[in-house]
């Protein structure tokens, strides 16, 4: 068992991201990170190709996109998103959201230390991101809802 006492956090575009549970922690079984995204923040479409994701809504009210369906989800809810599923999601209102996401299998908990360590930007930076991106099997499919 490799148990770390104190999480890392990290800030990127904004939100903070911190690990809970790295994959280097689960054999890479799973990883879990918590985020406090910004009002009106949102990534790209995107698809994650080796990994399910599951978000659990801790603060704040949250737009979510799959495959052409929007619902919206605030504390105490859960979306999943199975692999190879297009979808993004929107921070509604006027507080940030508050998120727990597990991806399993892990790993993608790196894409987003890449991403910060680089101060990489949407969209000045896309087609850098992109290819960090598809190292961690993931691919942006399309713009932010909203834009």
């Amino acid at each position: 068992m490799n148990l770390r006492s104190t999480p890392e956090t990290i800030e990127w575009q904004g939100t903070q991201y911190r690990t809970l549970l790295a994959a280097s922690q689960t054999s890479a079984r799973l990883s879990i990170f918590e985020s406090l995204d910004q009002p009106g923040y949102g990534p790209p479409r995107h698809i994650h190709k080796g990994e399910d994701e599951t978000f659990y809504v801790l603060a704040g009210e949250v737009e979510f996109w799959l495959e052409g369906q929007t619902t919206h989800h605030g504390p105490g809810e859960v979306v999943f998103v199975e692999r190879g599923r297009q979808h993004t999601f929107r921070v509604l209102g006027e507080m940030p959201a508050r998120m727990v996401t597990v991806m399993t299998p892990g790993g993608f908990d790196g894409f987003f230390a890449e991403m910060a360590k680089g101060r990489y930007r949407i969209p000045d930076d896309m087609a850098q991101i992109a290819a960090i991106g598809a190292k961690y099997n993931l691919e942006f499919t399309g713009p932010p809802l909203g834009h």
